[in-house]
């Protein structure tokens, strides 16, 4: 597999499809910070949008029908229609699989889709800190990202979904949504445009997968600087750089958050007794897995499983 697939079999993502909106300008929609472990999106359908910070400064990125939105970092965020001009107020209407937003206002119109990723605390970490604050894809055929319409086909999918609230859409929507996560990051990772810092960056390095490959398929071995460059044929001093330049942490900081985003889930997934937990993900003693597990998430690994189980 390649570094994306490694990453999302590791943080598995779900999804929810909240709000369905039929805005007519003048329009504004103002979301605060998310839920820890939540990452808000938005996809515009039709019509035209900014994209602005929540403190109402000025300018804003502007939008185009086709445009996807994701908050990996959770930070609130205004989207409105750019006109200035005071917002029309909304009225909700609840249905079976989400809400309907409307307005009263008369001038462009706008249709989104806005909705949440889902993350687990800890696998999710490693995910959402190797991504950008915000990264926009587009699903339009003119950006050259969605070449081959399958983001767009997906996109349609999820609307029709939210449309007809057949028996079990807000199910088929979660699946949805989590297929909109994958194929945004490889078009985000692949695409075009210059890479964010993270995981996206690394992605796009040729020179630096057989090291975080490695550390991904084998996180129980001790790696060292000096095997990990010699991996890239890189020298060590090289492949330090270009991990924090890219990713912003040292290859040793990864392979930490790789072994405590596995030991979770293999906490969560199997019977394993703590101290085969630890061992299998590359600590030689149980004290010495306790320690660094309990450093990172506040509780030690059994304190964790009963939490995460709901057991006593």
């Amino acid at each position: 597999m390649d570094l994306l697939s490694r990453l999302l079999a590791l943080t598995p993502v779900s999804g929810t499809l909240d709000v369905r909106c039929h805005f007519g300008a003048p329009w504004r929609l103002q979301q605060g910070p998310a839920a820890p472990f939540e990452m808000p999106y938005h996809v515009l359908l039709r019509g035209e949008a900014v994209l602005a910070d929540a403190d109402g400064g000025p300018g804003g990125t502007p939008l185009r029908a086709g445009d996807i939105v994701l908050f990996p970092q959770g930070q609130a965020h205004r989207l409105h229609d750019g006109s200035g001009r005071a917002a029309r107020p909304l009225s909700e209407t609840p249905s079976t699989a989400l809400t309907i937003a409307r307005n009263s206002g008369r001038g462009a119109p706008a249709d989104l889709l806005c909705g949440r990723f889902l993350l687990q605390a800890v696998s999710g970490r490693l995910l959402r800190d190797f991504l950008p604050q915000r990264l926009i894809v587009s699903s339009r055929p003119d950006a050259d990202a969605d070449d081959d319409g399958r983001l767009t086909r997906l996109i349609e999918l999820m609307r029709d979904e939210a449309l007809e609230e057949a028996p079990g859409s807000a199910a088929v929507i979660g699946h949805l949504s989590a297929a909109l996560f994958a194929l945004a990051l490889r078009h985000a990772a692949h695409g075009g445009a210059a890479p964010p810092r993270g995981a996206l960056a690394l992605a796009r390095q040729p020179r630096l997968q057989p090291a975080v490959l490695a550390m991904f398929d084998h996180p129980e071995r001790a790696w060292t600087l000096p095997e990990l460059a010699a991996l890239c044929h890189l020298s060590r001093a090289t492949l330090l750089r270009q991990f924090q330049e890219l990713a912003g942490r040292s290859p040793a900081e990864l392979l930490l958050e790789i072994r405590l985003a596995k030991a979770t889930r293999l906490l969560a997934r199997s019977e394993l007794a703590v101290a085969a937990v630890g061992e299998a993900v590359g600590y030689a003693s149980e004290a010495a897995f306790q320690r660094a597990f309990k450093r990172a998430l506040g509780l030690t690994p059994a304190k964790w499983r009963a939490a995460t189980l709901g057991v006593d």
